[in-house]
């Protein structure tokens, strides 16, 4: 197929020219002859150092050491900067501790976006506010984060510290607390080494993630007389109550947990309940079916019975006895055996049953035929009364009456007689016209 292509189509599948040889620049590391061969150093071991003259060495300090050489001399200065600090600090000299310190209010974890009049906002639905002063950093001018607010009167700076622990400003929860600067002798702040929590303890190995204004064990060491006594009453008050309310959460929950599993218990006894009463219909709808198949039964062998008595006894002198409600035949002595088995106790009870029963309906049937015998008697004897009367109406005087009984003829007059004696159904009070025969 290719001979068809096209010149420049197989020029497409032509061959390249070969990939000319060209000799190596140079050669490799293993074609190259040294002119020097490798040796060892033992001619030049007298050229070295007597180990005797040699200066000791010195020994390299490492990473480690390093780092730790730089925090011990970091916090021996900060120690000097704090002493140095301390002489220097005195809370009621302060210029900006103003005011009275048992109307002040210490607000920490602020926002740091949260404005004076933000706050200002949030804290005088507790009292009116006489002043707010925002802490501000020396070097950027950013606010710290905690505020000092002083109210006009005490108790309102008591409720503050009571209810506004943990209220949420600009979504950071805030932690109030009393100013210990000028309350709490021996207190000193956080950046000379005091402050309340443990968050700033040390390392990662005794620091806390959560403080809170009741974080006091870091200060157990340096006891010190309480601002106010009242307060920390009332402090403890609110503990208890907390720890009180928590009991009652954990005694409902309890009794939900008993509520849920009373219901659960009660919902399993349903279903068990359910369960056995379904089994029991089911027990009862299995006893009736076999009480059912048993009655069939004994119809049955009560029917075989039957034939096989008039198939024996000629039919209606055996079968008159049994109508008439009286014992049911003589099979034979006692321990022969009848038609259906051994005569035993079982089987006498048995037939007993039987003839009772079968006493019974042959009475209700008899009843029944005589019943319907007395209706067609009770039909035929109107329509004859009819037809008598239309005759004697109809006849002449010469004739006489009709009682209406030519009509019905022989077996109406008979009927008359036997009814007349007997049921009464040709009597007045049934509607009859009974009229003597003119002689």
């Amino acid at each position: 197929m290719t001979q068809f292509l096209p010149p420049n189509l197989l020029a497409l599948f032509a061959p390249r020219d070969p990939i000319p040889y060209l000799p190596p620049l140079e050669k490799l590391p293993h074609e190259k002859h040294h002119n020097q061969p490798y040796c060892g150093i033992a001619p030049y071991i007298r050229e070295f150092e007597d180990p005797r003259d040699a200066p000791p060495p010195t020994r390299a300090e490492t990473r480690e050491e390093r780092m730790e050489r730089k925090r011990r001399e970091k916090i021996e200065r900060r120690q000097q900067e704090v002493e140095t600090e301390l002489k220097m600090w005195d809370p009621h000299n302060d210029p900006n501790a103003q005011g009275d310190a048992f109307k002040t209010l210490f607000v920490a974890r602020v926002n740091y976006d949260t404005t004076e009049s933000k706050l200002r906002r949030e804290f005088e639905v507790y009292g009116p506010i006489k002043r707010i002063h925002m802490v501000y950093s020396k070097r950027s001018g950013k606010p710290r984060g905690y505020a000092f607010i002083e109210y006009e009167h005490e108790r309102d700076m008591h409720s503050a510290y009571k209810h506004a622990d943990g209220k949420k400003i600009d979504g950071r929860r805030v932690l109030v607390d009393v100013e210990r600067g000028r309350t709490v002798k021996g207190w000193r702040p956080r950046r000379l080494g005091g402050g309340l929590g443990g968050t700033r303890r040390g390392g990662a190995d005794v620091n806390i993630r959560h403080s809170g204004r009741d974080d006091t064990s870091r200060y157990d060491e340096r006891p010190g007389p309480s601002p106010l006594p009242h307060r920390d009453r009332d402090r403890d008050r609110e503990r208890e109550r907390r720890e009180r309310s928590r009991e009652r959460d954990k005694e409902r929950e309890r009794r939900r947990s008993r509520s849920r599993d009373r219901r659960r218990r009660s919902r399993s006894r349903d279903k068990e309940e359910r369960r056995r009463s379904r089994e029991r219909s089911k027990d009862k709808d299995r006893d009736r079916k076999r009480r059912s198949s048993r009655s069939r039964e004994r119809a049955r062998r009560e029917r075989e019975r039957k034939e096989e008595l008039r198939s024996g006894g000629g039919g209606g002198d055996m079968a008159e006895p049994s109508e008439a409600g009286d014992a049911p035949p003589d099979d034979g002595p006692p321990g022969e055996l009848g038609p259906d088995g051994p005569d035993g106790p079982e089987e006498k009870g048995r037939d007993r049953e039987r003839e009772r029963r079968r006493s019974h309906r042959s009475e209700r049937e008899r009843r029944r035929d005589r019943d319907r015998e007395r209706d067609r008697e009770h039909k035929r004897g109107e329509r004859g009364g009819e037809r008598g009367r239309e005759e004697a109406r109809g006849g002449a005087g010469g004739g006489g009456q009709d009682n209406g009984l030519e009509g019905l003829g022989g077996d109406g007059r008979d009927m008359y007689m036997e009814s007349e004696g007997g049921d009464g159904y040709l009597a007045p009070e049934n509607g009859y016209l009974m009229e003597a025969a003119p002689e």
